[in-house]
Order: C-alpha cells, then structure tokens, then sequence
C-alpha cells in the first residue's frame, strides 16, 4: 500500500509517499480502507522526531485519525461488518491507504457526513468531549473558555459548548477566525491580546469562566489563574505556545480551582474504548441531526502532505486539515 512515511526527522520535506506493506489486522482489530486521514499536531512533533508513536505503533508513519471502510475483520472482531463506514483513532499509522484499528476504537460515520469529512471528526471531538465533558463536568449555564478557538479541537468544543447550554468565550489572535467561531455557535469572541484576561472578567461581570480548555499552554497560564471562577477547572490540552510558566498557588486556593492535563493518545485501548462509547451514547447523535458538524479548512491530495503539514505550522487553518486517498 501506499502510506505517508517520515524519512528521518526534520521539516515538512521529509514526508514522502512510499510503498510499504500493508497491515494484518490482530485479534479484535479491523482493517480499513482510509478514505481521508486527518492531521494533528503531534504528528508534526512526531516528524521532527520530538513525539515518538505508542508502543505498537509505527514509528515513521504518522496520522491519529481516519475514516475509511471496513475491509477485513480480525480475529474475534465483531462489532462492526464488513463495508461499514467507521471512523476512528489510532496511535500512528493512519497516513496510510490502509489502517489497522481496534474495533473499540471506532465509531460509526454519522448520515448526511461526507466519507473525506468524517476523518475531521475522531481526534478533535473526542478530546473535547472527553475534556469538558467528563472531566470538566461542562453544564447548561456554565461559562466555557476555550483558547485558539480556531483550531480542530477549539472548533469542536464551541460546538460543544453550545450544545450543551454553556456560555462559549473563545480566544484567537487572528480576527477572522473569531468571525468564523461566529457561525459556529461562539458566545463571545475575545481577541488574544494582553488584555484578554481583562475582557474575559467583563464578560463575565468579574465572576470567570467555569471550564478553561487551554489549547495554547504557558503563555496563557497567569491569565488563566486571573479568570477561573470559585470552583473552576481548567483543563490543559495543548502547549504549542510553550510548556512552562510560573504558578501562584494561592491563586488556585483561593479559587477552589482544578488544574489538570488530559492526552488521548498514549491511552490504552481500554480507555479509548470506553470514551468512544461515552461519545456514542451522548454525542454522536448531535452529528447525526446536524448540530454538531466537522469543520475543514483544506484537504489535500496524500501525495502533498509535506504542504498540509507547511500549512498547519503556519497556523492559518480554521478547523482541520485532511489527506485524502
């Protein structure tokens, strides 16, 4: 099969189009035939050779999510039948023509959603269910503040947000993008200046927001301390900004507050599965009617994944990128 491979570690320019062979897949696995793969960027830490893949995982091939169609059953797989349309999650692997999958870690393709656009839904829902959902405890009338609201998993969780009855403030530097967040369901659009945490307390009549979804990191940290409300949790799930800054403690004391950091791919399949069914039950029907829906920016041909991944360094995307096969 053909799959996206990285040569050695470096620059978008490494990434070449190779044949290799295809997976087997093991017991309670199933072999897809990918449709779209969906990028995300761990996978360009992992080409820089700064993120190695999962135990179990290739190393040189890179891609968290896709969507395709069952071809081959494993071994002991029975939940889904061969010709399904599914979507899912991998550790690596999945800038391939062919993906092995754990049946767990599947989810079926909602009705009235495209096959190329499905791959733009497992990673980013997943992570922003599982952050503000269930373990941010996300209710009707909470404040939800989401930082690069632009980005795959920004754009979910306004979605999410939405859906279920927050209050959505999310943060970009780039204007146009909180006008796009607009059409989403955002709440109130903060531009990402100094002052953020500053409009952020105004909208907020000085209470704060209930729900932090950090998808920045450091920088944001003291702004973050300044704006969590009595009883607040925030959620660390990206660092792109930079992984270090300094804490006041008696800040988060006097607030009550939480602060935790979520990943989703170094989980073990039994945790996968267990969010996977979560979102089953509780979120995929909202795809299915339409309220919730994948947002791409651009999909690429395979053969131009050294550009999707020159594109997503620039940080211009709103919503996903995707390679197409």
């Amino acid at each position: 099969m053909r799959a996206v491979v990285i040569t050695e570690p470096g620059g978008p320019e490494v990434l070449r189009v190779l044949e290799v062979k295809r997976p087997e897949p093991g017991p309670e696995e199933v072999l897809v035939r990918v449709a779209a793969s969906g990028l995300n960027r761990a996978d360009i830490l992992q080409r820089r050779g700064g993120y190695s893949a999962p135990a179990g995982s290739p190393d040189d091939i890179p891609g968290m999510e896709f969507s395709g169609t069952v071809e081959v059953l494993g071994p002991g797989a029975s939940r889904w039948k061969v010709g399904d349309r599914v979507m899912g999650i991998v550790g690596g692997g999945a800038y391939a023509e062919w993906v092995a999958c754990h049946e767990g870690s599947a989810m079926a393709v909602p009705e009235g959603v495209g096959p190329v656009d499905a791959a733009a839904i497992p990673e980013v829902f997943l992570t922003a269910f599982d952050a503000a959902i269930l373990q941010a405890g996300l209710q009707g009338g909470d404040t939800l503040l989401v930082h690069a609201v632009g980005s795959g998993v920004g754009t979910a969780a306004v979605q999410l947000g939405r859906a279920w009855g927050a209050v959505v403030i999310g943060t970009s530097r780039t204007p146009a993008k909180l006008a796009a967040s607009a059409a989403l369901g955002l709440t109130h659009a903060v531009h990402a200046d100094a002052q953020w945490p500053d409009r952020v307390l105004g909208l907020t009549q000085g209470r704060g927001a209930d729900v932090i979804l950090d998808l920045v990191g450091g920088p944001y940290l003291p702004g973050n301390q300044q704006v969590l409300a009595l009883g607040g949790r925030h959620l660390v799930v990206g660092v792109p900004g930079g992984a270090r800054s300094e804490m006041d403690l008696r800040a988060l004391m006097v607030r009550r507050g939480t602060i935790r950091g979520t990943l989703l791919r170094p989980r073990s399949l039994s945790e996968k599965a267990e969010l996977v069914a979560a979102f089953e039950e509780r979120a995929l029907p909202l795809l299915e009617s339409g309220a919730l829906r994948p947002v791409v920016d651009t999909v690429y041909p395979a053969a131009e994944a050294a550009e999707a991944h020159r594109a997503m360094e620039l940080n211009r995307n709103f919503g996903k990128l995707l390679l197409a096969w």
